[in-house]
């Protein structure tokens, strides 16, 4: 073969980091970094810019610091390890490389809290790191090598004895809770304690200057840009607001005119972040996070800005991991720009210069399970009028968003532009459908259907937590997108089918309802018609004991522009859609269930086609999935998912740890593959008539001469239904019917459930997708040599040949190891030796997470690569192919991880970062702690990023203390 494949590679990652757990943003080189439970460390800048890396330990990130005026970054775990990383330079990319690590030690017989490190502070001279402790330590170490610098150390007993001894007397310190550095003297820094110190140290002289002596336990501290004041916030909800250098005033003097309760004097929840920035004219800004009254709010996830009159509790609806805000200007020293929040399930950006403090929508960190993913479909190669109407219509949708460009700008993105614009369409637990711009690295919202409309359903806007009344006191004001809610879990979406050239997409549901919709550029007003399609055939014996189907609206509805529905059909008994096919050139489209299938034509909007494959012994498909008999305990777990989803609390937090430490101890077993043969299946297996697979073609049924339309079905039972349709030509179509009659029937012989169906032209090609020829984006199949028929069950491949269905050649899986096919779609795989040559090939993934390549039309093994691990079961039921050797699987319920196996279409984050090469602008001779000045610090930082650097040789080997 002339293909040129590469390994399966894996590219890009899309969506909202899995468990966030630490959030950093270094305003020289406008980079964001997220760290995650699992290790992760990612970095975006410009959309396109993005980099990952992980750490070696199974700990999570619980800190992220970027070094000033660096492209080094350093990290904390939660193993009490110190990480240092950086970009370089490597061939005209960058790349984040882990360059150091670092644990500090203790001397002999120390106990652990001596040296666990509890915050972490990177000087401004970018050559020392401040660590705080559990013991009340802060040990001075410098970076990059990691050395400790004993010499500089602040000993817990240094700071007690400088300590007045009425406070010292009272109370313990307590472990260091946070380290501020002086804006305005970089030799001070302040260093705050838990149970509510505060001492302003000088680092040259090694002493302290000034004691803060709060008595409530301190949760942060910010120092104000002019270095006059320092805010302390504090576990009882309190703020409080301290001069430097003033003169000291007595305890009670200092509590009652600096201390303020935001929300009242009722027991409030700890402040446990605060932030206070100038604008040039008018009063500061103040946010802070947390601070509300317990008994009525306690389970609200706010950030409280303040601004003159302007007072607005941002209320989340889930756990606020970090925030910080950006600034104007190259050094970020204007008026307060952006309020940048990462909260537990998505990244939060508000413009605070825009009326109103309105969202800006993110190109990249899209929380993508907003509500929760149940099914996705990949459109390749969009015409440009419908992208562009797809387009148009999501833009009215984004009305509410600010209009200000994005804020996050560092890095530049050097990728090519990508070569087509591509479509992942992704369905939702709560009735949506979402489209996106798959066609670059950052996966970009465009579009949001819903299917609810179309429906009576039980939502009531009263149940949602997050209501606000007009007037309330806090000022609530939700914000965000994602929603742990379903309004009825009916209205998930199971099966997308959408057709690129017509604009028809389908849609098919829980609760057995298949929407058929058509692309509209103005809101219409119109009903829509429902057809019931009885699926048992009026067979006896059978109950159907699963959920009732949907009420549909019989009045008019209102639909947005968009995607409108304009028909409706309703299987009975209304089980999960588990199969769906559209032929937009035939106007048809055929669905199955566990039950049947069926046949629609959406144009006379009529039944052509019902059968009835149920096993007369399948007692299970007639339960559902809410059947009485097994699934009260399953309801009652669903329910308090959701509850838990929407009430984030600590006992949420320890129990995600839990299922991440069972998760990384599965990973590391070495699981043995199930050892089997294939062996013939009883026909008595639940499931049997369950439809896997349905697919049109145009082939040769009835005789080797006369090509006819037709519907294939594969089921559960290894059975393989073929009709041959009668379409009427254009001129006819509205007005005579579409009939279909019986022509084939093929039972396996092994009773393996049957996951795809594809039809060969003669030259061995697969067909072309309805209306691809009639728009010259394809050739038109050969109908002079023989077409076959390629069957796909579980566990092999076998050839027929047309139209007399006889076995031409099979492939084998391997027996030994129990692999199944779990996914497959046709591919076409670009040569890289001549630009207009390509093949067909078929892509398969099996139950061990393994995707294979077979050539076509021989059927025969090309690549094998593994790509998913074999435990995770979601990642290997949500892998989707594209029509170009590219995939996506969801590592996470909120990421899709992305890889390709064709040298032709590889979709990869390729950006460089340069650090910019400027002094300190007030003064640029300025000695720094540590001997450099601010010139010759910049002048190693350019080195950095060369790779051909000898600095980044000598000096960045990984150290280990």
């Amino acid at each position: 073969m002339l293909l040129c494949f590469l390994l399966s590679l894996q590219t890009v990652e899309h969506g909202f980091p899995h468990q966030p757990s630490a959030l950093g943003y270094s305003p020289s080189l406008q980079l964001l970094a997220i760290g995650t439970r699992s290790g992760a460390i990612k970095l975006y800048g410009t959309p396109g810019v993005e980099f990952m890396g992980l750490h070696d330990e199974n700990a999570a990130v619980t800190q992220v610091h970027f070094m000033p005026h660096q492209a080094d970054m350093v990290t904390l775990l939660d193993d009490n390890s110190l990480h240092m990383w950086t970009l370089r330079r490597h061939k005209g990319l960058s790349e984040l490389l882990e360059i150091g690590r670092f644990m500090l030690m203790g001397p002999p017989g120390a106990p652990p809290s001596v040296t666990r490190v509890t915050a972490v502070l990177p000087h401004s001279s970018g050559e020392l790191l401040l660590l705080g402790t559990e013991g009340g330590h802060v040990f001075v170490v410098e970076v990059p090598g990691f050395r400790e610098l004993e010499e500089r150390n602040i000993s817990l007993d240094q700071v007690s004895n400088s300590v007045p001894v009425d406070y010292i007397g009272r109370r313990n310190l307590e472990h260091v809770e946070a380290l501020q550095e002086n804006p305005t003297n970089p030799s001070q820094v302040v260093i705050g304690y838990g149970r509510g110190l505060m001492v302003i140290w000088d680092l040259e002289n090694q002493c302290a200057i000034q004691h803060i002596p709060a008595t409530q336990q301190l949760e942060s501290m910010w120092w104000t840009e002019d270095g006059s004041y320092i805010l302390s916030s504090h576990s009882d909800g309190s703020y409080c607001r301290w001069r430097v250098g003033g003169q000291e005033e007595t305890e009670e003097e200092e509590e009652k005119e600096k201390s303020d309760i935001p929300y009242g004097h009722f027991p409030c929840k700890a402040i446990t972040k605060i932030v206070q920035l100038p604008t040039e004219e008018g009063p500061p800004f103040l946010l802070f996070s947390g601070g509300m009254p317990r008994a009525s709010y306690g389970d609200r996830h706010c950030i409280t800005v303040i601004h003159s009159k302007t007072h607005v509790a941002l209320d989340f609806t889930s756990r606020i991991i970090d925030f910080f805000v950006i600034r104007d200007g190259l050094e970020q020293t204007g008026d307060p720009s952006v309020l940048l929040v990462l909260v537990e399930e998505e990244l939060v950006v508000i413009d605070l210069q825009t009326e109103g403090w309105p969202v800006i929508q993110t190109p990249y960190l899209v929380p993508l399970h907003s509500s929760a993913i149940t099914c996705s479909q990949h459109v390749s190669a969009i015409p440009l009028k419908l992208w562009e109407r797809i387009i148009a219509v999501g833009e009215l949708q984004k009305t509410h968003y600010s209009k200000k460009p994005w804020p996050i700008t560092g890095g530049q993105n050097l990728g090519p532009d990508p070569p087509q614009r591509d479509l992942l369409l992704t369905g939702h637990e709560d009735g949506t459908v979402r489209f996106w711009d798959a066609s670059g690295v950052c996966l970009y919202p465009l579009y949001k259907l819903s299917t609810a409309a179309v429906f009576h359903t039980d939502a009531d806007p009263n149940d949602n937590l997050n209501q606000s009344a007009e007037g309330e006191w806090p000022p609530f004001r939700k914000v965000g997108c994602f929603d742990p809610y379903s309004d009825d879990p009916r209205l998930g979406i199971q099966k997308i089918h959408l057709c690129k050239y017509s604009g028809y997409l389908t849609v098919a549901g829980t609760a057995g309802q298949i929407l058929v919709l058509e692309l509209n550029d103005e809101a219409a007003e119109q009903t829509v018609e429902a057809k019931v399609v009885d699926l048992l055939q009026g067979q006896e014996g059978f109950r159907w004991k699963g959920h009732t189907q949907l009420d549909v609206r019989e009045e008019p509805v209102l639909f947005p522009p968009g995607f409108q529905p304009f028909t409706l059909v309703q299987c009975q008994p209304p089980a999960v859609v588990t199969a769906l096919n559209l032929h937009s050139e035939w106007k048809l489209v055929a669905f199955g269930t566990s039950h049947g299938f069926g046949l629609y034509d959406y144009q006379q909007k009529n039944n052509v086609l019902i059968k009835c494959t149920l096993n007369p012994s399948d007692q299970l498909a007639l339960e559902g999935p809410l059947s009485r008999v097994k699934s009260i305990k399953k309801s009652l777990r669903q329910s308090f998912r959701r509850i838990r989803r929407s009430r984030v609390s600590l006992r949420k937090h320890h129990l995600q740890e839990a299922n991440a430490r069972l998760e990384a101890e599965l990973a590391e077993m070495e699981l043995a593959p199930v050892q089997r043969k294939i062996e013939a299946r009883s026909s008595d297996d639940s499931f049997t008539g369950l439809v896997r697979t349905l697919y049109f073609a145009d082939t040769f049924l009835s005789d080797s001469s006369h090509n006819t339309p037709s519907l294939w079905a594969g089921t559960n039972g290894g059975c393989v239904f073929a009709y041959m349709l009668r379409v009427p030509a254009v001129e006819h179509r509205a007005d005579e019917p579409v009939t279909a009659q019986p022509a084939k029937e093929i039972q396996l012989m092994h009773r393996a459930p049957v996951v795809g169906v594809v039809v060969l032209d003669g030259h061995g090609a697969p067909l072309p997708e309805p209306l691809e020829v009639a728009h010259d984006l394809a050739r038109s199949p050969d109908m002079q040599g023989s077409h076959h028929l390629v069957v796909i069950s579980e566990e092999q491949f076998k050839v027929f040949t047309l139209p007399k269905v006889s076995s031409k050649m099979k492939l084998k899986l391997t027996a030994v190891d129990g692999s199944r096919v779990r996914r497959v779609g046709v591919a076409w795989f670009g040569s890289n030796c001549k630009e207009d040559y390509s093949e067909s090939g078929l892509i398969f993934l099996t139950n061990q997470g393994d995707v294979h390549v077979v050539s076509l039309p021989h059927v025969k093994m090309q690549v094998q690569y593994p790509c998913i691990r074999r435990e995770d079961v979601s990642g290997i039921a949500s892998c989707v192919f594209t029509k170009h050797g590219q995939g996506f699987y969801l590592i996470s319920p909120s990421e899709f991880e992305r890889f390709s196996l064709s040298t032709r279409f590889v979709v990869e984050p390729r950006c460089l970062v340069e650090v910019p090469l400027h002094l300190d602008s007030s003064n640029p001779h300025r000695a720094e702690p540590g001997g450099a000045t601010s010139a010759h610090r910049c002048v190693m930082e350019h080195a950095l990023l060369n790779d051909e650097s000898e600095y980044s040789k000598a000096e960045r080997n990984e150290t280990q203390i």
